[in-house]
């Protein structure tokens, strides 16, 4: 049962980015599925560490804003590790859009650190590395 929990939840991760066909990218849905002092880092091209509102503010934006159009990124691949109330996902990515008018896609390897809280699986940690 945790798996299909953590399935569901990384799913929604993902999906909250996504603004194909128009509609608008939920990204302040972040809030709700990270810990309020969860620690998000970006390895590559360059090393940025953030926190919640640091990591949602600039996304909400460019998602907002026209720049960035007909976003989606989606798993291809993942390993998850349980251990009662703490799991690690370690996964490959894809994500393709569009960045100021030019059509662009990508890649990466995302990892997850999740703990079962109270009210369910909840995102603790994530860091990312998007392949140059």
């Amino acid at each position: 049962m945790p798996k299909a929990e953590i399935d569901a939840l990384t799913a929604e991760f993902f999906g909250a980015f996504d603004n194909r066909g128009g509609k608008a990218a939920d990204v302040a849905r972040i809030r709700r599925l990270l810990l309020p002092g969860g620690v998000i880092v970006s390895t590559g091209p360059e090393f940025a560490a953030y926190t919640v509102e640091e990591f949602i503010e600039p996304r909400e934006r460019l998602l907002a804003e026209g720049r960035l159009t007909e976003f989606s990124e989606w798993e291809t691949s993942e390993r998850t590790d349980i251990a009662g109330d703490i799991a690690s996902r370690f996964g490959e990515y894809r994500k393709s859009g569009i960045l100021d008018g030019e059509p662009f896609e990508g890649g990466g390897t995302k990892t997850i650190q999740f703990v079962r809280t109270e009210e369910g699986w909840r995102i603790s940690a994530f860091a990312w590395y998007d392949r140059p």
